[in-house]
């Protein structure tokens, strides 16, 4: 495969969540779904040296039992059809099919989503209604959900004033009464809604077992020390949606109050889910200037963002409670804070619509062959991703031609991903992206985000060549200022203008090779 060119399959498309958190340009996205859908079925063919290759596979494990697999009949998989064209809807069908594999072909469980009170409030019907769609997909996500607000106006009207310790509610005796009797009744309600929807739900009690947090400062108020997931697994299994409220069994016999944000990561800790959803009336975090944050990448972004001025209060210790929690739970897994009308389109787009945080890996940068541990590992990670007969002479010819050159090459520890970056000299100014390659657990792990940041970092301006029939456009539509496109192929850059003289021999060079040229 000549260098510039991006090579994606069918099977990459199970990790397009991982590419594109910043914000899609509609207008040119519209018109690149098309591109992409009558694209489809086209094959590549080109070879030569290692490229910008997207080598990806679907994970090899059998689906887990679910009611999907039993749903077989006519009619199931016809509203299963018109579900997930409804979905398809908020994207590109490419997305939606993309999204629904890496939910179902797997051994993970599907998500855990926490529902808070003033949810359960304001926006019970938009919420049901995402979840019959998932429901009607075959996805059965754990539903854990808290009633903040309304236990509050109960309490004063019973004229107890609530009162808060650290952030934790002081739960006496008279509040734990007023608080169980309300949990009921929202978990009753929240339940009869779905069931009217059609959907099938299990009210899953005594899930948490927990001891006191801290009996003299704070009552009634538990520490979970253990989540039974058996009732919960079991209902998943026969095709239930299980709702929880985030009550515990103390040791002692008496129930005890947990805060549902709390409940959730537990849950998350014990069934290892692909995705842990906090549902927020706000739709995410927010940065200093009142932009929403769309992705964070723990490992790489954390230091610095623990710099920033917005890094305080509720904030910070939301996203220190959930790098704990991701520490935890296995490197596909992601947390994510939407509005819950979004539901939908955080889980089946590639732009999402919440903020997305996982953890990343931390980024590896060579600049000389010499710095790499292990130079049979880099072959195999290039060999990997190219196509064509002549592939490991490629990539060992490729790998001579950076003894004699300058290059920047970003790629973690395991090598599932990397990139390399020759920089500009005197006749060509502007750096090139010559090779990128990454594994399924590369994009779903969230390294390629990282890669790119890395490279931005180093590189203030880049141009890179990809074919227009990648199913990935997108990704990097978002990560370019412009683009040109030319014979079946795309030039992207970020940086300069598309008038600057930089980019002009790069440009030349493309319309007569269809590639990127580095300077020699």
């Amino acid at each position: 495969m000549l260098p510039g060119v991006v090579r994606v399959g069918e099977a990459g498309q199970t990790a397009a969540r991982t590419f594109s958190r910043a914000a899609v340009n509609s207008s040119r996205y519209r018109s690149l779904s098309t591109a992409r859908q009558n694209a489809a079925s086209r094959p590549t063919a080109r070879a030569a040296t290692p490229s910008l290759t997207s080598t990806r596979s679907l994970n090899s494990a059998v689906p887990r039992t679910s009611a999907l697999s039993a749903a077989s009949s006519p009619t199931s998989n016809r509203i299963r059809e018109i579900v997930a064209q409804t979905i398809s809807n908020i994207g590109s069908k490419r997305e939606t099919a993309a999204y629904l594999r890496v939910f179902t072909v797997t051994d993970q469980q599907f998500a855990v989503i926490k529902v808070g009170g003033a949810i359960l409030r304001d926006y019970l019907d938009e919420l049901c209604g995402s979840i019959l769609l998932l429901y009607e997909l075959g996805l059965y996500p754990i539903v854990v959900h808290g009633g903040g607000p309304q236990l509050n106006s109960l309490l004063e009207a019973a004229g107890v004033e609530p009162q808060f310790e650290g952030g934790i509610r002081v739960t006496d005796v008279k509040t734990l009464g007023i608080a169980r009797k309300l949990f009921l009744e929202e978990n009753a309600r929240f339940i009869e809604r779905l069931d009217s929807l059609g959907v099938a739900t299990r009210a899953i009690q005594g899930a948490f077992r927990a001891t006191y947090l801290d009996k003299e400062k704070w009552q009634y108020v538990g520490k979970i020390t253990e989540v039974r997931t058996q009732a919960i697994e079991s209902s998943i299994r026969a095709g239930y949606v299980p709702i929880l409220t985030s009550m515990a069994e103390g040791d002692d016999g008496h129930l005890l109050n947990v805060n549902a944000d709390v409940a959730a990561a537990e849950l998350a800790r014990a069934l290892k889910p692909l995705k842990v959803v906090y549902l927020s009336e706000k739709g995410g975090l927010f940065n200093g200037e009142d932009k929403k944050i769309s992705q964070i990448n723990l490992d790489e972004e954390l230091e610095t963002i623990s710099r920033q001025p917005f890094f305080k209060f509720g904030t910070r210790l939301k996203i220190l409670e959930i790098h704990d929690l991701l520490k935890d739970l296995p490197r596909s897994s992601s947390v994510a804070i939407i509005h819950p009308s979004d539901l939908e389109k955080e889980l089946f787009t590639d732009s999402g619509a919440g903020t997305l945080i996982r953890l990343g890996d931390r980024i590896q940068k060579a600049t000389s062959i010499s710095e790499f541990k292990d130079i049979e590992k880099l072959k195999a990670a290039l060999v990997g991703s190219s196509q064509g007969l002549d592939t490991e002479a490629s990539v060992d010819t490729f790998i001579n031609s950076l003894e004699e050159k300058k290059f920047s090459a970003y790629y973690d520890d395991a090598m599932q991903c990397i990139a390399i970056v020759k920089p500009g000299g005197a006749k060509q100014t502007m750096a090139v992206l010559t090779s990128l390659s990454t594994t399924k657990s590369g994009w779903l792990s969230g390294m390629m985000d990282n890669i790119f940041t890395a490279i931005k970092q180093d590189y203030p301006t880049l141009a890179w060549a990809v074919d227009e029939r990648d199913e990935n456009l997108a990704w990097f539509f978002e990560r370019s200022d412009g683009s040109f496109h030319n014979d079946g192929r795309v030039l992207f850059y970020y940086g300069t203008s598309m008038r600057s003289d930089a980019l002009v021999p790069v440009y030349e060079d493309f319309l007569k090779s269809g590639q990127a040229t580095p300077s020699e």
